[in-house]
């Protein structure tokens, strides 16, 4: 069920002085002060515009460092130690394990003919296998099983994309997940892989032409060897790859050297007509689009001219297809939540746009043609809904969804009548629907089946004013008449940044932290792409104090409503939101329980110098500019940490291959931490080799989950595990 209330919270900023003030005993409050591995102080200090800097730890920007490596292997003994002794582990990973075995699809991949592409994971695989199918009915076979190829995971399949007619699949390899990849080619019919090998790509994948003859993709120069982890990244360029030749004979289709740091993407029209190209600065909403007409589809003119089509940086624009000569775009010109116009090859100009879907309430946080229509998947409030227009602009009904959640993925195909898509929900596993657009019919094509039974818990959505009355939603999940009386111990969770929308989504830990007694929110804080772009706008650079007070006030919500109080508070984000936590930590000390922060952007004074850093500055702006320093520099959590402040139990968690947020963020924050924590509350940090920044192989996840978990629960004061409900007998 879900609810919609909005209360009045004026006097929220006294409400967690006063929790503090009534603190009850926890487990954290009794531990003795952990003795942290030494890290060395150095004295060396930066000076930004007169302004001075000390960074002791700087040093551990040197990933390839002896001292490091001994300091890191100290502290995942320290961290194991300690992890060992809390009493709730075992329990949570052995229902963990229970959670997580059970069967997963992915979304399918459709090609010209009918043919489908999917993942599959039996249960606790470490990685899904791909799989594919003649047609949605016909048996699948198994093409591709990444986990054959390294025992622990180590390798891991990050992507891949079928060829026009399902002949051939280019699939993305990487070590230990890192973002660069290495694309293969394997024959389908076979199931052996062709020779070509295409290196240094990152950020891109392939992008077939319809001949099936070869692909576009974009690479950077090669890194030099040993520093492929840290090295900043530019100078990204659009190639072709003609399948059975060397990449060193790749034909160059689109290069900015003006733009070193700009983003190139490319991608093929469905009927194989068109190349279009996107160039983006870095992670920016807005971009610039140009196209390559490849004549013939059967005999591409991949080496034809780029021609300019948007060039201004003023706005989104993404192709949804397109319809002999006209061109239907996605847009957020003068319609910062999007709407999707019809324009030409021939005349593109916005003054002369053809509105097919107007902006509305919801955000087009996406759109695909579908036989001979538009399907637009729109958000409203951070759910999802599904809506059908003719390519003249006429509605034509929306999609029934199982439910209050989130569209997880969408396939469709111009020229076919079969959508397949994802939903999901806090309640909901992942699922996947198959709906014909003629008939308007939806079936289930996959549905899960996890051993956790939802129907005790609910999912509510309230809306609470920020710190300057803005209103922000955020979602509750927990028992259905759960006791208002402060007892609960509470995750909240938040990201806030990148135009990102966090969406209800089902996870395996959430069920044993409902059974826990656990209360789990997730608020919906500006920065995000909740309510469109001027929301985003809202969240970025100068405006992002917003971020951390939208999380803040968040948290004064669920105490002044009684869910919770500050010492039964944990909080919870990762990436972006990994700095969210450090920010909010460093702001705000007293005002949670524990704290949770994976592979945060903490050092925001130089995050631009490493691997795709400087990608993100449209987002955060830098530090070589003497106004976007004083903004990162009130905020950047290794710069705020003061010593003798008492902070939250904190656990900090990274990957030794994260190749994005580059290790030496959490490294530096969780040894200044260490060093300036005014009382016994424990700061560990947990290093997993291997690994990166979105890949995790499944055993090394549910370990790491439990270990996060175990963390957070026992210093929100859960000592014992659930008492098991007896079942009812089955009847004779």
């Amino acid at each position: 069920m879900r609810k919609l209330r909005t209360v009045s919270i004026a006097l929220l900023a006294l409400a967690g002085v006063a929790a503090a003030a009534r603190a009850q005993t926890t487990a954290a409050a009794v531990q003795p002060k952990l003795s942290y591995p030494a890290a060395h102080r150095d004295s060396t200090v930066d000076t930004y515009f007169g302004t001075k800097v000390p960074v002791p730890y700087q040093w551990m920007e040197n990933l390839g460092s002896p001292a490091l490596k001994q300091w890191v292997e100290a502290e995942n003994t320290l961290t194991s130690s300690y992890l060992e002794t809390v009493p709730v582990r075992s329990w949570i990973q052995q229902r963990l394990t229970q959670l997580w075995n059970y069967a997963k699809e992915s979304t399918p991949e459709q090609v010209a003919g009918g043919r489908i592409f999917f993942g599959r994971n039996s249960g606790l695989q470490n990685q899904s296998v791909v799989y594919v199918a003649d047609s949605a009915t016909a048996a699948p076979r198994e093409l591709l099983d990444p986990n054959t190829l390294s025992p622990d995971g180590s390798v891991a399949l990050l992507g891949y994309r079928a060829s026009p007619r399902g002949a051939y699949l280019a699939y993305e390899l990487s070590q230990g997940g890192s973002d660069w990849v290495t694309i293969h080619v394997r024959d389908v019919a076979t199931g052996k892989d062709l020779p070509d090998t295409i290196r240094w790509v990152k950020f891109s994948g392939a992008a077939w032409t319809e001949d099936g003859k070869g692909f576009f993709y974009s690479r950077y120069p090669a890194a030099p060897e040993g520093n492929a982890i840290s090295q900043r990244v530019i100078d990204q360029t659009l190639y072709y790859h003609r399948l059975g030749t060397d990449q060193s004979a790749d034909a160059l289709t689109y290069a900015r050297p003006d733009l070193p740091e700009w983003v190139i993407d490319g991608a093929v029209s469905q009927d194989g007509r068109y190349l279009f190209v996107y160039l983006r600065n870095g992670t920016a909403s807005q971009n610039e689009l140009f196209y390559v007409d490849l004549g013939n589809p059967l005999e591409p003119a991949v080496g034809g001219a780029v021609k300019p089509l948007y060039t201004k940086n003023d706005a989104t624009y993404a192709v949804v297809g397109h319809d002999e000569k006209t061109l239907f775009i996605r847009t957020t010109l003068g319609a910062p939540k999007g709407r999707i116009v019809a324009a030409t090859f021939d005349d593109a100009d916005p003054a002369h746009w053809r509105v097919v879907v107007p902006e509305g309430e919801g955000v087009i946080r996406g759109a695909a043609m579908a036989s001979g229509r538009i399907l637009v998947n729109l958000q409203v409030a951070a759910t999802s809904r599904l809506a059908l227009y003719s390519t003249g602009g006429k509605p034509e009904g929306t999609v029934a969804l199982p439910g209050l959640g989130s569209v997880a993925g969408l396939s469709a195909r111009g020229d076919s009548n079969t959508v397949y898509y994802g939903f999901t929900s806090f309640l909901i596993p992942a699922s996947v629907y198959r709906y014909e657009v003629g008939s308007g019919k939806t079936e289930t094509f996959f549905k899960p089946d996890v051993e956790f039974d939802p129907t005790p818990y609910e999912e509510t959505q309230v809306f609470y004013p920020s710190k300057d009355g803005t209103q922000i939603p955020m979602f509750i999940v927990a028992k259905k008449g759960v006791k208002l009386d402060g007892s609960n111990p509470t995750i909240l969770y938040a990201y806030g940044g990148f135009d990102i929308t966090i969406t209800p989504a089902f996870s395996p830990w959430l069920p044993a932290w409902l059974e826990l007694g656990g209360v789990y929110a997730v608020a919906n804080l500006r920065g995000g792409g909740e309510y469109g772009e001027m929301w985003h706008q809202a969240g970025m650079l100068s405006h992002k104090q917003n971020v951390f007070d939208d999380f803040a006030w968040g948290a004064k919500y669920l105490i002044a409503e009684k869910y919770t109080t500050s010492q039964r508070l944990g909080i919870m984000g990762y990436s972006n939101g990994g700095l969210l936590v450090g920010a909010s930590i460093t702001q705000n000390p007293a005002l949670f329980g524990a704290a949770y922060a994976g592979a945060g952007v903490m050092d925001m004074l130089r995050y631009q110098k490493f691997s795709g850093g400087a990608l993100w500055a449209p987002e955060y702006g830098t530090s070589g500019d003497a106004k976007a320093f004083h903004w990162l520099d009130t905020y950047s959590p290794l710069a705020n940490i003061k010593n003798g402040t008492c902070y939250p139990p904190t656990i900090i968690t990274t990957a030794d291959h994260d190749d994005r947020v580059v290790p030496s963020h959490s490294y530096q924050f969780a040894a200044a931490l260490q060093h300036a924590q005014g009382c016994a509350n424990p700061v560990l940090i947990r290093v997993e080799t291997k690994t990166s920044h979105g890949y995790m192989p499944t055993d090394k996840r549910i370990a790491q989950t439990a270990d996060i978990d175990a963390f957070v629960a026992f210093n929100l004061g859960i000592v014992k595990p659930p008492v098991p409900v007896a079942k009812a007998p089955a009847p004779h």
